[in-house]
């Protein structure tokens, strides 16, 4: 497709090769991966979205292909570049905000962030799928302020607790893939 917003073919890998990547000793992760691709709480972009912003989160090449090979024909080119807005302010947002609630100088949680977040305001997709995708990525990154205040946004969008849980499951599972992707390639 041309236009698409990912930099290599569409063919390079999918959810199964990602899953024949992984070693015997990570049977679980692969497991896990075919169960939450079959997951049916979220939309295909929910899904999908999640999956590839956990991925751009975290970084680990294979794993940024396989999913983005299996997202082909299940996102637009606006949710492929939503997922990826949502992985790279989650970035910036987390450390930021993990930052503010943890020192003990109450000041820096009243003091303007100064920092650009407009895409939070327009994702270019409907907004609580940028928010669920978000709440995934500060997941992986472990910032509790974040978490909280997606979670909020997405209660009021009407979400449930088990979708709210499965992106998280999903953010789980992804990082447990890359990384041990990751490691096997250090091994090497």
């Amino acid at each position: 497709m041309a236009g698409r917003v990912f930099p290599f073919k569409e063919t390079d890998m999918n959810l199964e090769t990602l899953k024949a990547a992984l070693p015997d000793y990570a049977k679980d992760l692969k497991l896990n991966l075919g169960t939450l691709s079959n997951e049916t709480s979220l939309s295909d972009q929910q899904k999908w979205g999640t999956f590839l912003a956990c991925a751009y989160a975290i970084g680990e090449p294979q794993t940024i292909k396989g999913i983005s090979g299996e997202a082909v024909g299940k996102l637009s080119d606006e949710a492929f570049k939503a997922a990826k807005a949502a992985a790279a302010i989650m970035s910036m947002n987390n450390v930021y905000y993990r930052f503010t609630h943890l020192v003990h100088n109450e000041v820096y949680k009243t003091t303007p962030a100064k920092l650009r977040m407009t895409v939070i305001g327009a994702p270019g997709i409907d907004r609580q799928d940028f928010e669920l995708f978000s709440m995934a990525v500060s997941a992986i990154n472990g910032c509790g302020m974040c978490m909280h205040a997606h979670e909020d946004e997405l209660r009021k969008a009407g979400m449930t607790t088990e979708q709210i849980q499965t992106s998280v499951r999903i953010a789980a599972v992804v990082n447990g893939v890359a990384r041990t992707l990751a490691a096997e390639t250090a091994a090497a």
